[in-house]
């Protein structure tokens, strides 16, 4: 089934005859929607739309098959190799599947030994500077974690963001404060990692939170809303709050 899809890719990046955007997109280019569309992917996973799941599905694999013609184009590897390339890591990686469990030596130690493979000598190497700035920070923090750079308990951990937030205070420059807000909030996903919750998605639910309860303190204000005093908006505020609690 994914032939037809392929051979689309390949028309759209035809030199001669192809679509004058496709073929001039490079790896680069695509990138940027790449990423959007796995957001979007999430987005319906969120929505629990399994309608727009199933569409933006097709999306990405879209990306996914683009990259790889953009590859072929540049004679550098195809859409099999790809498939190739997942195929073998997921049996390499899941030797009680498909292997021998007894000579497993278990998955961490397996991406270690693919990192070295890949010439990777930090613990750190492969995280993708690509990824929101959160859940990069929380996977620094767990590879560093690995290798016992880690607080024991969470009281150190409180204690750190207590004083990066103090730092904040006291910074005056805005190179200074710029600084210093990156360390509390590296903190203070170091503080959600040790309470177990994942900081991405814990700020994506509030951001949602937030908006939702705002599109209610709107609907009260209505259209002089920018003329309603800060007294009044607090009010609104707390009135969408217990209309949330009573929904």
């Amino acid at each position: 089934m994914i032939e037809p899809l392929l051979q689309i890719m390949r028309q759209l990046r035809d030199p001669d005859t192809g679509c004058d955007w496709d073929k001039v997109q490079t790896f680069r280019t695509i990138a940027p929607y790449t990423i959007e569309e796995a957001y979007e992917v999430a987005d319906a996973i969120e929505r629990d739309d399994l309608d727009d799941l199933k569409d933006e599905l097709g999306d990405l694999l879209l990306q996914v098959v683009f990259h790889s013609q953009i590859a072929a184009d540049h004679e550098q590897f195809a859409f099999t190799d790809v498939v190739e390339a997942i195929c073998d890591k997921m049996q390499r990686r899941h030797p009680h599947i498909f292997g021998d469990a007894d000579k497993s030596p278990g998955w961490e130690a397996l991406k270690a030994e693919e990192r070295k493979g890949d010439g990777k000598a930090s613990v750190l190497d492969g995280v993708a500077l690509a990824l929101p700035a959160l859940l990069r920070a929380q996977k620094i923090q767990k590879r560093a974690a690995r290798v016992g750079f880690d607080w024991p308990d969470v009281g150190p951990v409180k204690a750190k963001l207590l004083e990066e937030l103090e730092e904040v205070e006291q910074a005056e420059t805005v190179d200074d404060i710029h600084e210093e807000i990156g360390d509390l909030l590296f903190a203070t996903v170091n503080l959600a990692r040790h309470k177990g919750v994942d900081a991405e998605k814990a700020l994506r639910d509030a951001t949602r939170k937030f908006s939702r309860r705002f599109n209610e303190v709107e609907h009260m204000a209505g259209d002089r809303i920018a003329e309603t005093s800060l007294v009044e908006l607090e009010a609104h505020w707390q009135r969408a709050k217990e209309i949330e609690k009573l929904s």
